[in-house]
């Protein structure tokens, strides 16, 4: 009898856990646009909420059976969201301010294949230069590593955007210019350095 029992509240509580998982991931994943995706993934999403939910229905007299289904959900929540951010699904915008307008950012970062838009601004304490970078989500720390190495003291902001249209720097993420940042690279290193007042754009 015990036995039963354990075993009935694992399988809520597996049960649970995916079912809220794949909720997770199909919220996460309309937002972002992927709706195919989530529509593929929500038909495995209502079948283990039927399931689990069927499970508890036909035995509401077991506390246990309702306390693992409301584990199964909390923890689902969290599977779900550790998931996406592995996956790390999208672009990231990132605003940097430098305050020395002297230091070849836009440069360094264009050579690891970073798109970037750079003018330069003017702050409480003098010139600034400031910076308009779009990166995938997978390589956010790693472009936040490569900011701090070039001037610990920069202000970064970072954004997610909704929507991004135009311009040739997303068809070279895709083509792996980040992970192979020598290619194409030869004509961004041939192009001028922005002049005070200018503003200079390859995004």
């Amino acid at each position: 009898m015990l036995e039963n029992a354990f075993v009935m509240v694992v399988i809520i509580l597996v049960i649970n856990i995916v079912y809220v998982t794949l909720s997770t991931m199909r919220m996460i994943l309309t937002l972002k646009g992927r709706r195919y995706i989530a529509a593929f993934v929500s038909m495995f999403e209502i079948v283990m909420y039927v399931l689990g939910l069927g499970l508890v229905l036909d035995n509401l007299d077991q506390v246990q059976n309702i306390i693992a289904y409301a584990v199964g959900f909390g923890t689902g929540v969290i599977i779900g969201t550790k998931i996406e951010e592995k996956l790390a699904l999208g672009y990231i915008t990132v605003n940097v301010v430098s305050s020395n307008p002297d230091i070849e950012f836009t440069r360094k970062l264009r050579d690891k294949g970073y798109g970037v838009t750079s003018w330069f601004a003017y702050g409480m304490d003098g010139d600034r230069l400031s910076m308009q970078i779009l990166t995938p989500r997978k390589y956010e720390l790693r472009l936040y590593e490569t900011i701090k190495t070039i001037d610990p003291k920069a202000f970064i902001i970072s954004y997610e955007p909704k929507q991004i249209h135009g311009g040739f720097w997303v068809k070279q993420v895709r083509k792996g210019r980040l992970m192979n940042p020598k290619k194409g690279n030869a004509g961004a290193s041939a192009r001028p350095s922005a002049q005070p007042g200018a503003t200079e754009r390859e995004d």
